[in-house]
């Protein structure tokens, strides 16, 4: 179906940067084995803080792949989002010169929840210690949540559509979904994810009032859903971004179609209301479906959203058996985020990355950390499960209440 009025919305390209992998084949090879790189966190001004354990992205050096005027005017969070841009283009083979020649065709949706602490901190620390006149021009921008979506679109050029979506952790699927009905609508191209950075001192303090932030100290013990130890989640930072275009356009000029952004729901329940969130998870998925026009035996694996806290993976357990029947306690489950920490707004993004990456290889990724399941779940553990793989189950929820599902399918059973 290579028809250019054939406007499903097709995954072309993929982009990551995230703790366990600063490309797409480093992140999918560790996810794949199943590895843990949570560890103590070392960020300077972190010591005494009651966190003890995150998802770090090392050996980043954005100074590597971005130019300097717009590495000064931006947080690090900001700076994962125009690297994983970078690589998700590349992957799409779509080049500046292909860009450039329709810049109203290309647009950018991304979703923050943290924004630039990191550069916020700086600019603070200047004016309360030097004065106003020490405080750069660029700290009435680079904190803002809709940085990335911005300096991503000036950075390349992009005058199509461009948004930000502010929905919680769930915004990070509720703009994939927004991306793909911006293309059904006519749009050629939108770069969509997100990324984050909320490990500064004064972003992991205002963290701390969150009840459902894990304290543990010891990194396999800080993060693990739907077991009896489940003592809350790790945060983490990084993200990914996603080309996603119509799916007739990219034949067209010869781009694999990885994956179709098939159905999206999304209901609201509320802040730390878990067992509600059961309710309203389960309508979610069940708008995601519908949309889709999937019956629910089709789902072949589901992204958990995995909070850690009994109550609200009580919630999901239910909420799966409620919107699936009974295939909802016969469909394996993973949670690779367990591994690298749930980085809000990104953390259904790279879950999303993880989907289409799974389909492709026939392959679901291990819940890393976690043997002693006790939810009626078929939660993948220990090592990846082979398996064939057509249509996938991303899922997401919000600390202020959002609730987001998104079906992807694969692109080769298009």
């Amino acid at each position: 179906m290579s028809e250019p009025h054939d406007r499903r919305a097709a995954v072309t390209g993929i982009g990551v940067v995230a703790p366990n992998g600063t490309s797409t084949d480093t992140f999918w090879k560790a996810t794949q084995e199943g590895i843990s790189v949570l560890d103590r966190v070392t960020r300077e001004g972190c010591e005494h803080l009651p966190l003890k354990v995150a998802g770090e992205v090392r050996g980043f050096d954005p100074a590597a792949t971005i130019e300097e005027r717009f590495l000064v005017q931006t947080d690090r969070f900001t700076h994962f989002a125009m690297a994983a841009a970078d690589l998700a283009l590349a992957d799409a083979r779509l080049g500046q010169a292909d860009t450039s020649a329709q810049p109203y065709s290309i647009g950018v949706v991304t979703a923050a929840g943290s924004g630039g602490g990191e550069f916020g901190q700086r600019e603070l620390q200047r004016l309360w210690g030097k004065g106003s006149r020490f405080v750069g021009p660029y700290q009435s921008i680079a904190w803002f949540y809709a940085a990335s979506t911005g300096q991503v679109s000036i950075r390349r050029g992009f005058k199509g559509p461009c948004s930000v979506v502010a929905s919680d952790e769930a915004g990070g699927l509720d703009a994939l979904a927004h991306a793909a009905r911006a293309v059904r609508r006519g749009t050629d191209v939108i770069v969509a994810g997100s990324t984050e950075a909320p490990l500064a001192p004064y972003s992991v303090v205002c963290q701390l009032g969150y009840q459902e932030l894990s304290h543990e100290a010891d990194p396999a013990r800080a993060y693990r859903p739907f077991t009896d130890a489940a003592c809350g989640f790790v945060p983490a930072e990084g993200g990914a971004m996603l080309v996603v275009e119509a799916a007739g356009a990219a034949r067209e000029r010869g781009a694999g179609v990885r994956a179709v952004v098939a159905g999206h729901g999304a209901t609201f329940t509320g802040a730390s209301r878990w067992a509600e969130s059961r309710a309203g998870l389960a309508q979610a998925i069940r708008q995601a479906l519908r949309e889709a026009d999937c019956a629910p035996e089709e789902i072949d694996v589901v992204f958990a959203d995995a909070l850690g806290v009994p109550e609200a993976d009580r919630a999901e357990a239910l909420a799966l058996a409620d919107a699936l029947g009974g295939h909802g306690t016969r469909v394996p489950v993973t949670a690779p985020k367990t591994g690298t920490g749930r980085g809000y707004c990104a953390a259904p993004v790279l879950d999303s990355a993880a989907a289409v990456l799974a389909m492709e290889h026939g392959l679901i990724p291990p819940t890393p950390n976690v043997i002693d399941v006790c939810h009626d779940l078929d939660l993948v553990t220990g090592r990846a499960r082979v398996a064939e793989l057509r249509t996938a189950l991303v899922l997401s929820r919000g600390l202020m209440g959002s609730n987001s599902a998104l079906v992807l399918r694969h692109g080769a059973a298009q």
